[in-house]
């Protein structure tokens, strides 16, 4: 398949640039979604993108060519070339999360609650971006000898090489696709602010460690494969926060009340059954009620005409 869609005004448009381009767009009207289950008002989400977005780019290229030096020491404007390819998904990771980090601190927001609603998004997006690679016939795993292996999904059949290749593009697709629906489901039922994205975390990278075992193009520090060093780490820093997370404050908040009305409820950083300042209009209305009757009972035992069993 040719990895160039089309072109405008002699400039080719990849195919894998378009695939990139939908997941993005996709997981930002998933995530002004969830904002307001979560709530967050949507135009944050916006906002939010336009500076998590610019910083994903620039870590996912950052990470490449940090570990890629060689390729850059003579020609240090190629940097700058990403038509080039050469972006790592576990930069863009960290360039986001610092985005995310800065736009939290810059409108005064809760980080993990903004985390826990674009977690689902990002994993759908590298679900998507990953075809990217099928396109590009890139990122794929060893040779298959066995011919009853030789069929897609199982394996790819590489112009390059002319030979059949572990799909590990396709691996890595379907387990962020599972990671997907196990969030979805999860969202709801959080304890706290934050484990969503920590699932996240510790899900992706746990299928990462596997995966990059079996690709023939890692990169490496030194003879450890950067991605499976970095995922073991995040796997632990991740089950360390989420474990950590659960002892302490804040609490994440499903809204019963608009649940029962919209069938997914409010999910914010204030838990009403964990924080004793909170209370239903109910509970408002009745305590209001038990006070005014107190008063009343104290004045007329002080007036001397209450008796007790009086009505």
């Amino acid at each position: 398949m040719n990895p160039v869609a089309f072109s405008v005004f002699g400039q080719p448009i990849y195919w894998y640039g378009i695939l990139i381009s939908a997941g993005v767009l996709i997981g930002i009207f998933l995530a002004m979604h969830h904002a307001k289950v979560f709530g967050v008002d949507q135009d944050s989400i916006v906002d939010m993108a336009l500076l998590v977005i610019p910083m994903a780019i620039i870590g996912a290229r950052l990470y490449y060519v940090i570990f890629e030096w060689d390729q850059y020491r003579g020609h240090p404007l190629d940097i700058f070339n990403i038509r080039k390819g050469g972006l790592a998904i576990y930069g863009g990771v960290m360039g986001g999360i610092l985005g995310g980090i800065l736009f939290s601190m810059w409108k005064k927001m809760d980080f993990w609650n903004l985390a826990d609603i674009c977690a689902p998004s990002i994993i759908l997006g590298q679900a998507i971006g990953r075809w990217g690679n099928y396109i590009n016939q890139e990122a794929y795993g060893v040779v298959v000898n066995n011919p009853q292996w030789q069929w897609f999904p199982a394996a790819v059949f590489i112009q390059a090489d002319q030979q059949w290749h572990m799909a590990t593009f396709f691996y890595e697709s379907f387990c962020n696709l599972i990671v997907f629906f196990i969030l979805m489901g999860y969202r709801r039922h959080r304890k706290r602010t934050g484990e969503v994205f920590l699932l996240y975390l510790i899900l992706y990278s746990l299928g990462r460690i596997f995966i990059e075992g079996l690709r023939t193009d890692s990169l490496y520090l030194g003879n450890v494969r950067v991605s499976q060093l970095l995922g073991i780490l995040l796997v632990v820093l991740g089950i360390v926060l989420f474990v950590y997370r659960r002892k302490h404050p804040p609490v994440a908040n499903v809204s019963i009340e608009n649940a029962n009305r919209t069938g997914e409820g409010t999910l914010s950083s204030q838990d009403a059954a964990g924080n004793p300042e909170s209370s239903t209009p109910t509970q408002e209305k009745a305590e209001k009620a038990e006070t005014d009757s107190d008063n009343t009972t104290a004045d007329r035992e002080e007036s001397g005409r209450f008796r007790p069993g009086e009505s």
